[in-house]
């Protein structure tokens, strides 16, 4: 199954994460199936690609619970969205 989450990156103390399409049997700072945005939580700067992240929803790839708190809020997925 596909799944899109948050891939590592930065110093210690200092992450930054990419939003990446995963098998969700793969390491987390594996190799990605493509990269889908950019987090950055120490100045919640969120840059997405919207029409990747669409096609790769409709797919049906499954948000982790964090990437999808980060969609919900760019309006990517309504609000009350479950798995």
């Amino acid at each position: 199954m596909i799944k899109l989450r948050l891939k590592r990156y930065g110093k210690k103390r200092n992450a930054t994460y990419r939003i990446v399409a995963m098998n969700n049997t793969d390491r987390r700072d594996g190799r990605a199936l493509e990269e889908l945005g950019f987090y950055d939580p120490i100045r919640d700067e969120v840059r997405l690609k919207e029409e990747a992240i669409k096609r790769r929803l409709a797919q049906g790839a499954q948000p982790t619970d964090t990437v999808r708190r980060l969609f919900v809020k760019a309006n990517l997925l309504p609000e009350t969205a479950k798995k």
